[in-house]
């Protein structure tokens, strides 16, 4: 029995110090996370709003008008993930990831600047990273036959992908056992425009839609969200449109008008139109082009976008089909064709 309970002595004593070199080990590996370190507890909360109210009041409205869905189901949703860049003293900056709720960060000592956006996107492109002052967002070129060759002075792109932003300016990081608590309040970059298309005559012989949104900002700032002044057209696909007994309604992303934001207000230097195609029964396709111009000077930044007075003929939407003029190209079996921009 003796020698039994020595085995066991021994034993014990070598492998305590195994155990314990194990355990510092893991401890060590995140060490800063409890120790003296610039560090930032980042919380995260997310502005739900897929439209800026400039005055038009479409939530107290909505249901007057029976949209074919409602105000809320338009909110975008809380992201799948968060990126933090956190610009350094000596001028160069660092990626962070983490859950979109928000994350504890590792920083180093000194003055920084911060910016924050949902890091789950597909078809937004960063660019000019380097500086808060350059930084901005664009959204990947496309090209749609027929209407990119009908409207070759016009850039394409697919609408954006949602996306949410947050900047800090200024923040000194010091060593410290607690960390900082930095809150983020995540506002909307993209916005939404709801479409309603008015058939007087003619919608029950719509098959399929899409179309076009011209006259958008082309990017975004990450730091103010403010848009540039660049001009381009959003395409919108089927997948965007509802068919519905006497009207079409889609929904369409953007960044809203260009010059918008900072400050400033926007006064357009060119028009927005609204291009809606809709294929026919009979594999026709028609083509309505509508200036909304008006419409988006009071709502720079999402809404609703209300069209009417529409018309398909009976003629048109005969089962024969070929027989009338039609201003487009039918529809056929183009495809899509998505550019990467660089």
């Amino acid at each position: 029995m003796r020698k039994t309970g020595l085995k066991i002595m021994l034993v014990s004593a070598v492998l305590a110090p195994l155990l314990l070199s194990s355990c510092r080990k893991e401890l060590c590996y995140n060490h800063w996370e409890h120790s003296l370190s610039v560090k930032a507890d980042i919380r995260a909360a997310y502005e739900q709003e897929w439209e800026l109210d400039c005055g038009c009041a479409w939530e107290g409205a909505w249901q007057t008008y029976g949209f074919n869905t409602g105000y809320d189901a338009l909110r975008p949703e809380i992201p799948s993930g968060l990126k933090v860049l956190v610009y350094n003293p000596d001028g160069k900056y660092e990626e962070k990831n983490g859950e979109a709720e928000g994350y504890l960060v590792r920083m180093s000592e000194g003055e920084h600047s911060l910016l924050m956006y949902n890091n789950d996107t597909e078809y937004l492109l960063f660019n000019d990273l380097e500086s808060t002052a350059t930084a901005t967002v664009t959204t990947r070129t496309r090209t749609r036959i027929p209407y990119s060759e009908e409207h070759k002075n016009e850039i394409t792109v697919n609408a954006p992908d949602m996306l949410y932003g947050h900047y800090v300016e200024y923040w000194f990081g010091e060593k410290k056992l607690e960390p900082d608590i930095l809150d983020a309040d995540m506002h909307p970059l993209v916005f939404t425009y709801y479409i309603r298309c008015e058939f007087s005559s003619g919608a029950q012989y719509i098959k399929q839609a899409r179309g076009a949104l011209s006259g958008m900002a082309a990017a975004v700032y990450l730091k103010d969200g403010s848009s540039s002044e660049d001009a381009i057209t959003v395409l919108f696909n089927e997948d965007d449109c509802s068919v519905l007994a006497d009207r079409v309604e889609a929904k369409v992303l953007s960044f809203g008008v260009p010059g918008y934001g900072g400050g400033a207000t926007w006064t357009p230097d060119g028009e927005c139109f609204l291009t809606l195609d809709v294929e026919l029964r009979n594999g026709n396709v028609k083509s309505f082009k509508v200036d909304v111009t008006a419409q988006m000077l009071s709502q720079p930044r999402g809404g609703v976008i209300l069209v009417d007075g529409l018309v398909i003929t009976d003629e048109e939407g005969s089962e024969l089909g070929g027989g009338f003029d039609v201003d487009v190209d039918g529809w056929g079996d183009y495809e899509d064709v998505e550019i990467p921009v660089n």
